[in-house]
């Protein structure tokens, strides 16, 4: 399992660890990943995603995962999310 977020593509990010001496030393960024159910309303269904803690408040700020993924550009969503998408924008037309 892959440490990226199926709604925003927030993945690992790499930098420096820095002492008092500012010796560098390379480490890992991890995202906030958090296994969430959301709950659909044209599907009526809950939705089981693996999504970072910034793409959940973006979710509710936006009305619903509905709402985010009509507006969600393809190219950031994973390919489950993708198909998830795909469903919603069928149900609703």
């Amino acid at each position: 399992m892959s440490r990226v977020c199926e709604l925003t593509g927030k993945s690992v990010m790499s930098g420096n660890n820095v002492s008092h001496a500012m010796n560098r030393t390379r480490r890992r960024f991890l995202p906030n990943l958090q296994q969430c159910s959301l709950p659909s309303e044209t599907l009526g269904r809950a939705l089981k995603l693996r999504i970072s803690a910034s793409a959940l408040r973006s979710v509710e700020h936006i009305g619903g995962i509905d709402a985010f993924l009509m507006k969600a550009k393809d190219a950031q969503l994973s390919s489950r999310a993708l198909k998830l998408k795909k469903l919603v924008n069928a149900k609703s037309a």
